[in-house]
């Protein structure tokens, strides 16, 4: 089918777990194009089928990409993450990616909260945040105000004892490093841990706040000012200017809502296991799988990509 993609506007990829059956997730696909009224379609291309993944994609031709995002979300709810995009420029050159809850399976501020037994109360703040229903910088300014007094050598353990990749993370920039893609971790989280996130899973560079310390202890304060949804969307522009591609060349994904502007401006914007508000913004959503399914959205098979060991 590669030589004849560019005979449609887009492509349709559909990724559900492994052990579905690949003949009927394709039947399925094709049954909801016919039901969406897309009758024009190449042939379906297997991009991973023996593993943990059962992944397809196929050309088509609709007259509303949008409304068939919609059908096909509809028919695979809960049971394959699924994307259109259109045909050309599926691979893209610059991945932005968030940090918590995105490429790690916690929320940093949250986990510490939990060293200093206010869990509870600041992830409220947090789930409130991150759904757009507070302001990003006043929110975050609270809750590292909470944490004032608390001995720096717990972010340490924090790290260690807490944080871990999300599945496909390594993957996922590994493959798209091999592809010729810079890969960017913006965060509003923390130096402390974005550092060492982005060594972890092979990121080019990282951006995040800064907790102040008296050399000690947390002082509740952050460096100001406070990295959020605009310097997300800053972070995207620089690096796409720097590399000299267009937006549609961009890659942005995240799950909260400090994460919209870039996700929105971006190529191809991914709602990773994302809050209602920023999976209604993104361009595509990742809720059943893992983040190689990023990967499949751009055509990747997996002969090309390259595993996390």
């Amino acid at each position: 089918m590669d030589e004849k993609t560019s005979d449609y506007s887009h492509v349709a990829t559909v990724v559900a777990p492994g052990g579905e059956s690949l003949q009927l997730v394709a039947d399925r696909l094709e049954t909801t194009l016919r039901e969406a009224g897309v009758t024009d379609f190449g042939p379906v291309r297997m991009l991973s089928g023996d593993g943990a993944f059962t992944a397809i994609e196929q050309a088509v031709s609709p007259a509303d990409a949008p409304a068939l995002r919609n059908s096909l979300e509809a028919s695979f709810a809960g049971k394959a993450d699924v994307c259109i995009l259109p045909s050309t420029g599926r691979r893209k050159k610059l991945l932005i990616s968030d940090m918590d809850s995105t490429i790690i399976e916690q929320e940093c501020l949250d986990e510490l909260a939990d060293f200093a037994g206010l869990k509870a109360e600041i992830s409220a703040i947090t789930e409130r945040a991150m759904a757009g229903e507070l302001n990003f910088e006043e929110a975050l300014r609270e809750r590292v105000g909470m944490l004032e007094g608390l001995g720096i050598a717990t972010l340490e353990t924090c790290y260690r004892e807490r944080i871990t990749l999300m599945p496909g993370a390594e993957t996922l920039v590994a493959t798209m490093k091999a592809g010729g893609a810079r890969c960017v971790l913006v965060s509003g989280g923390f130096t402390y841990f974005t550092s060492r996130i982005a060594e972890a899973a092979g990121f080019h560079t990282h951006q995040g706040n800064t907790l102040l310390d008296d050399g000690k202890a947390l002082t509740g304060k952050v460096r100001e000012p406070i990295l959020g949804r605009e310097a997300k969307l800053a972070a995207l522009e620089s690096e796409r200017k720097a590399l000299g591609v267009a937006a549609d060349a961009t890659l942005a994904m995240g799950d909260g809502a400090n994460d919209l502007a870039m996700i929105e401006a971006s190529g191809l914007g991914v709602a990773y296991r994302a809050k209602p508000v920023v999976a209604a913004a993104a361009d595509c959503g990742v809720s059943v799988t893992d983040l190689t399914a990023v990967l499949y959205f751009q055509g990747y098979s997996d002969s090309e990509i390259v595993w996390a060991e």
